[in-house]
């Protein structure tokens, strides 16, 4: 007998998109917008005005208690120590014994009893059950409470672009003043709003400024349409990735996953290898070293576009694309390789593309920051 396929989970939004002709897809078990009608029109208009995303199939995950920070400290890669001041963010990875990344996530300081988590969508089950078991291996007592479901639960809307905060200004003058001088990786939370309380991130996922608004579930369908009046566009899932391709930015499953070490995956940044702290893998990473870089390519000659699982062919070995896209931005074919070390930026490679070998360069990421095209 033939197993029936089981129903993607709805967002809180999700009657919004369908109402707006989204067109819709499963991502990942989720029932999630790829476009409103022109992928290329949403990217451009987070690259040069402003646009948002449904972001509410990403999990946050509230950490409390008295021993928080320690608890932390052994639980991911970087060092938790950085986050001093209420509202500082750091990206980081949890790691499997064997050095491998389980996910990657954001961690957001708020006091020494309590620090949010934000986390992948497809692994948050896994993710929360991997916190339950290293709490209860460590005895850390820790409360470990995942904010997607239930009456608590939160919904997340992404606003993008360089005009993201005056327009986000507009609809929540409330949050102005708390969130006007935050600087990047940091968030304000402000209690009362025609919203209800929300938290600003001054974080995204598409190399422009903006905010990551979490709100509760039963108001996030006014925020979104209050958005959309005050001129800020809906984008769905098909700009989103070409934004974060071109920005450089990783995607679980795709760049890495429980079979890449964070060094080989570009990720060498939010490893903190240097301190005496211990954490879970960390003792394979000293072992393991990096074996391979992360790197861009463009494509020179035409013939075809760059996707994951390419074969890259160059002198000190072969490597393997990891994601790649058609950029709307450089007009050009481009990609995120893993590539074997001794490769330098500059150096001409094949990538192989239906049997054909392309020429294509190598450059250094990202490709797109804040609308300026920095790799040609």
């Amino acid at each position: 007998m033939t197993q029936a396929a089981s129903t993607p989970k709805a967002t809180p939004l999700n009657a919004v998109h369908r109402a707006a002709g989204a067109k819709m897809v499963d991502f990942g078990g989720w029932d999630m917008p790829v476009n409103y009608g022109s992928q290329i029109e949403e990217h451009h208009a987070v690259r040069s005005d402003c646009g948002m995303f449904d972001v509410s199939h990403m999990c946050i995950v509230d950490l409390k208690g008295d021993n928080v920070r320690g608890f932390l400290r052994g639980l991911v890669a970087n060092n938790v120590d950085k986050l001093q001041n209420p509202g500082k963010a750091l990206y980081s990875c949890m790691l499997t014994p064997e050095g491998v990344v389980v996910d990657d996530l954001i961690i957001y300081y708020f006091n020494e009893n309590w620090f949010r988590l934000v986390v992948n969508a497809g692994t948050a089950e896994n993710d929360v059950a991997w916190m339950n078991a290293h709490n209860a291996a460590t005895n850390a007592g820790i409360s470990i409470t995942q904010r997607r479901d239930g009456p608590d639960a939160y919904a997340m809307i992404a606003v993008q672009g360089p005009n993201a905060r005056t327009k986000t200004w507009e609809v929540l003058p409330e949050t102005k003043t708390a969130s006007a001088e935050i600087k990047p990786f940091n968030a304000v939370i402000v209690p009362n709003t025609a919203f209800g309380e929300v938290m600003l991130a001054r974080t995204g996922y598409t190399g422009e400024d903006g905010f990551e608004i979490a709100v509760a579930v039963d108001q996030v369908s006014a925020l979104w349409n209050a958005l959309a009046a005050a001129g800020v566009k809906p984008a769905g899932l098909g700009a989103r990735d070409t934004l974060r391709l071109e920005a450089g930015m990783n995607l679980y499953g795709q760049d890495m996953d429980e079979t890449v070490n964070p060094l080989n995956a570009g990720l060498a940044w939010t490893v903190d290898l240097a301190s005496e702290r211990d954490f879970v893998g960390k003792s394979a990473l000293l072992k393991q070293g990096q074996s391979a870089q992360f790197l861009g390519l463009i494509l020179r000659e035409k013939g075809g576009i760059l996707r994951s699982h390419q074969k890259v062919i160059t002198a000190q070995g072969e490597g393997e694309i990891t994601s790649g896209t058609f950029s709307p931005t450089m007009q050009q074919a481009i990609a995120m390789a893993r590539l074997p070390m001794g490769v330098n930026v500059g150096d001409n490679v094949q990538v192989v593309i239906r049997d054909k070998q392309l020429a294509a360069t190598v450059v250094k990421l990202p490709f797109v920051r804040n609308g300026k095209v920095l790799a040609s």
